[in-house]
């Protein structure tokens, strides 16, 4: 079987996570980096939506599968091989839990989170607010990863359910490290301390370091 291709952008958020994942599950790909201002016309081929993840996945036999949102892609991925048990496979209501609360961030804190940034980058007037606005979700964070370390060990690595890795933190860690990003001097010194402990640990990580890694654009002649 032919080793599974991945239609990418370095920092695209969804691209991100679909990468993540993939790392996770040990799941080898070749991954091809494109411009969204020059599609490559097999990316067109294999989806017309043209937009970043796709994944173009040949089965035993020959039948080709294509997955075009980066939910799938993560899902598909542990599917194959899940080592550190990120879906929860032996609690059978942990996995709609964890896809309610991941859509209601790429819903809701989504968003928010690019009025935020649009009001940054256009120098807009409602910063402060639109800032707020995605605080809300920053606290619910912090809330769930505070109860994950109530034994006041500084040091010791929590995560947004319970204190071992889900499916979430992975999901929703590219989104949240555009939110840190927005005003840098401003989130080092916010009052969320275990959410930059949490985003830290993954940004400072193996892992992260070659998920990011960079790639030549892609073209056929590659």
């Amino acid at each position: 079987m032919a080793q599974p291709i991945l239609y990418s952008l370095r920092n695209c958020p969804y691209a991100m996570r679909a990468r993540i994942a993939l790392f996770k599950a040990n799941q080898p790909v070749a991954v091809r980096e494109v411009k969204l201002n020059n599609k490559p016309a097999e990316m067109l081929k294999a989806s017309a939506k043209g937009s970043v993840p796709i994944l173009v996945v040949e089965n035993d036999l020959k039948s080709i599968l294509i997955i075009e949102e980066s939910l799938e892609v993560m899902l598909w991925a542990l599917a194959q091989s899940d080592p550190d048990d990120l879906l929860r496979k032996d609690e059978p209501m942990a996995l709609p839990s964890m896809l309610s609360l991941i859509a209601r961030f790429d819903d809701e804190f989504k968003t928010h989170l690019n009025a935020y940034k649009c009001a940054k980058r256009y120098k807009e007037n409602n910063l402060i607010e639109c800032r707020q606005a995605c605080e809300v979700y920053i606290q619910e964070l912090e809330d769930c990863l505070s109860v994950g370390t109530a034994d006041n060990q500084t040091n010791k690595t929590s995560y947004i359910i319970s204190d071992q890795e889900s499916l979430v933190d992975i999901a929703l860690l590219p989104f949240i490290r555009q939110f840190a990003k927005v005003e840098r001097q401003w989130y080092q010194q916010s009052p969320y301390p275990k959410v930059k402990q949490w985003l830290n640990h993954y940004l400072q990580s193996v892992m992260f370091t070659k998920v990011m890694t960079k790639f030549e654009v892609w073209n056929s002649t590659n």
